[in-house]
């Protein structure tokens, strides 16, 4: 089978496309034969080189859209030929033992495409829990460039910002892949969104999306063009990627016991926050990232209801995925690039 691979880390250079074998489904798993998948700043980041293991060479793509293709053993109520989209969250268990106080410690969350191959190639292998069937009107395309941004969007806005009707929330960053998709459920959710993005041509994509405020960077400093959209009261709720060139004026941005949900550090991690701000207005941080099987189950289905639609920027061969880490690496991207396999 074909797949766009590396096998060192280094620059979008290092990928490849290569001829190997087709992979064997073990037990508890099925092989997919993929038929689209998308880039993810997580590709960008596992290519450069984290302080992890990873499978060498490495196949990245962590959303997988396809049919299934064959059956490991044991695998039961799934059938070949299936349209199915695929949950890219491994061992989400551990994340809720850790809450729980139940002291785990093997194994640790993981995510497809980054601990294991992933979807930039003919075939992939997947365990058959984290599948998903795909209803006929929701194509392949929008399968992959929804799956890793919409479960990240959705636990950012709920599981753990807790949006309410009713309520205000600012949304960073908003032509990345996450934010186009926290836009639409905060607005199907019933919450007055604003958003922050850069240029004329962003402003018009993401005010389609349904953003009621847009803000553009490029004209002002955030820090006025927050006080003039929001006045003294602020918004309720925070979803941020931007990380340190934001973080004191995002907490300032804050209502009275608002939250601030980072899932993210596009310009540096090393914030710094006025803790006078923290605890007068009794505000809350919170991390997070990706989402568990029933998030990633509850998003899907709104996207699956037509409700809301993952924005694709464009559609590439699998053997443009070395051009598609340059693109997402050189900005400029609204929303995903969807590889078709």
């Amino acid at each position: 089978m074909k797949a766009a691979l590396f096998s060192r880390h280094g620059g979008p250079e290092v990928i490849e496309l290569h001829e190997i074998e087709r992979p064997e489904p073990g037990p508890g798993e099925v092989r997919i034969r993929v038929r689209a998948s998308s880039l993810n700043h997580l590709d960008l980041w596992v290519r450069r080189g984290l302080p992890i293991e990873i499978p060498m060479p490495h196949i990245g793509g962590s959303d997988i859209a396809g049919e299934v293709d064959a059956l490991g053993a044991g695998v039961e109520g799934v059938r070949a030929g299936t349209r199915v989209m695929v949950d890219p969250t491994l061992d989400w268990a551990w994340i809720e033992g850790v809450r729980r106080g139940e002291g785990l410690h093997e194994p640790e969350f993981r995510v497809i495409g980054e601990h294991t191959q992933g979807g930039f190639a003919e075939f992939a292998v997947v365990p058959a829990d984290n599948l998903l069937a795909l209803p006929d009107s929701v194509s392949f395309e929008q399968a992959a460039a929804a799956g890793l941004v919409g479960v990240t969007a959705w636990r950012a806005l709920f599981g753990r910002g807790g949006l309410r009707a009713g309520e205000r929330v600012l949304v960073t960053g908003a032509s990345g892949g996450v934010s186009t998709m926290a836009i639409q459920f905060a607005k199907v959710a019933g919450a007055h969104v604003f958003a922050l993005t850069s240029g004329p041509e962003n402003v018009e994509r993401v005010r389609a999306l349904g953003a009621d405020v847009v803000l553009d960077r490029l004209e002002d400093e955030p820090k006025h063009l927050f006080r003039e959209a929001m006045g003294r009261r602020g918004v309720d709720l925070v979803v941020d990627s931007v990380g340190e060139a934001l973080w004191g004026v995002l907490v300032r941005a804050l209502a009275p016991g608002g939250r601030l949900v980072t899932y993210g550090a596009t310009t540096g991690p090393a914030a710094t926050t006025d803790l006078r701000h923290l605890f007068w207005k009794q505000l809350s941080i919170l991390g997070t990232t990706m989402g568990s099987p029933t998030e990633f189950r509850q998003a899907m289905e709104v996207v699956f209801s037509g409700e809301v639609a993952p924005a694709i920027d464009d559609t590439l061969s699998l053997d443009r995925v070395r051009e598609g880490h340059e693109r997402l690496e050189g900005g400029g991207v609204f929303g995903k690039l969807v590889v078709q396999v």
